[in-house]
């Protein structure tokens, strides 16, 4: 077992684990650390404990010391800086035709270099613009190409939920979702329905993948009869979350009824009624959010 704090950065929702050298660090305070980048500035994130060898790579960095009012201090001044940064990028970006976004931008913890981060429809050839950037901002500078998801998570916003969005909220690594996920879920495939702000598949999509996937296999298939308290039915929906099964009866004079039964309550005829995956082609549309 090995003793660490977890700490973030901010253009990344992945952890990092540094040595705390045997100080306690609160949650939500700042630390000084050395990265690949150099000295830097970090939030605590998760609080000094105990976690398997195999879970970190070693060895582990040490945390050089708490924040200082004055690192504080830096760190806001050059928070200041950032959006003259980059109107700077964008008319130089300009000025040259380029046809780039610049997103964000962060100055290293000692203010030597800036990091721009922007998107493109193509790879883009930055060497000249990044001279002109330099000769203007008295800084070594550094052009990174993201992808639309990343700019998101850069940006933030509302998702279709009503929460921020899981990636701006604190995703680690971005993961794969696809249509599967969404059929096994029961979600309409509606673009509209299954994409997030970035215009790609929601990342919610696999978080509950797993229990979906093991749910769906228990549950009759839509359309296939069933045995229920009440008799013979055809299945109309699942509710997996509930474990419900809407039935629908039909009666001698052709009036139809609905009623819905707990999983347990209800007899699956054969096991070919067991609900499966349509695999089947995805319409170019669907095939558009799978592109990252």
């Amino acid at each position: 077992m090995a003793t660490i704090v977890g700490i973030k950065f901010k253009h990344t929702g992945k952890i990092y684990y540094f040595d705390p050298t045997g100080k306690n660090y609160r949650k939500g305070s700042g630390v000084i650390v050395e990265t690949a980048r150099g000295v830097e500035y970090g939030t605590v994130v998760i609080e000094k404990k105990e976690v398997a060898d195999d879970k970190i790579v070693q060895p582990l960095k040490p945390i050089l010391r708490p924040a200082s009012a004055d690192d504080e201090a830096k760190v806001k001044k050059n928070e200041e800086r950032v959006p003259e940064a980059l109107k700077i990028a964008t008319e130089k970006s300009k000025a040259r035709g380029l046809d780039m976004k610049f997103i964000d931008a962060e100055y290293t913890f000692d203010g030597s270099k800036i990091i721009f981060y922007f998107t493109a429809a193509s790879r883009i050839d930055f060497r000249e613009l990044v001279k002109d950037m330099a000769a203007a901002l008295h800084n070594r500078i550094e052009l990174r190409q993201i992808g639309i998801r990343d700019e998101t998570r850069l940006i933030g916003g509302i998702a279709p939920c009503g929460r921020v969005c899981c990636c701006a909220a604190g995703v680690a690594d971005f993961k794969k979702s696809s249509i599967k996920m969404a059929k096994t879920q029961g979600l309409s495939l509606n673009p509209s329905k299954i994409s997030g702000l970035c215009g790609r598949l929601m990342c919610c999509l696999e978080y509950e993948n797993n229990h979906y996937s093991e749910t769906f296999k228990k549950m009759p298939k839509v359309g296939s009869e069933v045995t229920t308290p009440d008799g013979k039915a055809t299945v109309v929906s699942n509710n997996m979350l509930k474990m419900l099964v809407k039935t629908k009866f039909e009666a001698s004079d052709g009036s139809l009824s609905y009623k819905e039964y707990n999983l347990s309550d209800i007899k699956v005829k054969n096991a070919n009624n067991i609900a499966d995956i349509d695999d089947s082609a995805d319409d170019s549309e669907i095939k558009e959010l799978l592109d990252d």
